[in-house]
Formats: structure tokens, C-alpha cells, sequence
């Protein structure tokens, strides 16, 4: 059975849900490029995932790829998750910008001193949190 490529994805994500799509739909499909796409995910993003089906599927593949990627399959219910909490969002991303600021992220395991730059990243990252929770505060 000769294998020819339906799709492309660049995310292995999108690559395993149109897989599971379209064997949900008989078709007897691949996902060629999981190997390197889940150890390195540079890789992932330069060669992508390919979606192979047999020769005789592959118009059918396509046809059901075009239908769904055109809405066909979609329903009313909406998305099931849940809004970002606006102050929660934030809190999170001005963790990780103190992470990075604070220099954290070095890669040993010896105990860390802050040097005198990093302590100036740590007070931008200060006033910027400031700056986007002040209307979030009770206070305020």
C-alpha cells in the first residue's frame, strides 16, 4: 500500500488532531515527522508533520480536510473554556519577566546573588507590575 501526502502542519498538535479526524472518518492515515517533531521542537517548526493516506483515500482525505477546514463540522456550543482572568494573566507573565529579570534562569545549580543589574530588572519588572494591576487592586 503506497502512501502519498494529504497535509502538512507545522505543529505536531494540529498534525494529531487532523489525524484523528480523519481516521474517525475511515481513512487510513500517518502522521510521518512525530519522531523529530517531539524530541526537538526547532525541528518541529523547520520540517512540520505530514499527514500520509493511501492513494486511493487521498481524494477523500482532502475533500474532508477542505470541509472541515471550511467550517462544515462546527457546532453552535462555542468554546468550553473558561475567559482569562485579566489580573491572573498578568501576575503569571510578570512572574515569568521577574524570572528572567532577576536572572533565574541561568542554567547551574549554585546559589544565585543578584547582581546590581539584575536588581535594576527586577524594578522594571516591579513598576511595570504595578502599572498593570493598579486598576485590579480593591483600592483603586
Amino acid at each position: 500500500m503506497a502512501l502519498t501526502e494529504v497535509a502538512r502542519f507545522q505543529d505536531l498538535v494540529e498534525g494529531d488532531l487532523a489525524l484523528a479526524f480523519l481516521r474517525a472518518h475511515g481513512i487510513e492515515a500517518e502522521l510521518a515527522g512525530r519522531g523529530h517533531a517531539s524530541i526537538d521542537p526547532v525541528m518541529q517548526r523547520a520540517l512540520g508533520v505530514r499527514i500520509m493516506a493511501p492513494e486511493a483515500q487521498r481524494e477523500e482525505a482532502l475533500a474532508l480536510l477542505a470541509r472541515a477546514r471550511a467550517g462544515e463540522f462546527a457546532t453552535d456550543e462555542g468554546d468550553d473554556l473558561a475567559s482569562r482572568d485579566a489580573p491572573a494573566h498578568a501576575a503569571g507573565g510578570l512572574i515569568a519577566l521577574a524570572t528572567a529579570a532577576t536572572g533565574s534562569f541561568s542554567g547551574t545549580s549554585l546559589p544565585r546573588r543578584l547582581k546590581p543589574v539584575h536588581w535594576i530588572g527586577f524594578v522594571m519588572v516591579a513598576a511595570l507590575a504595578l502599572t498593570w494591576l493598579l486598576p485590579y487592586l480593591p483600592w483603586s
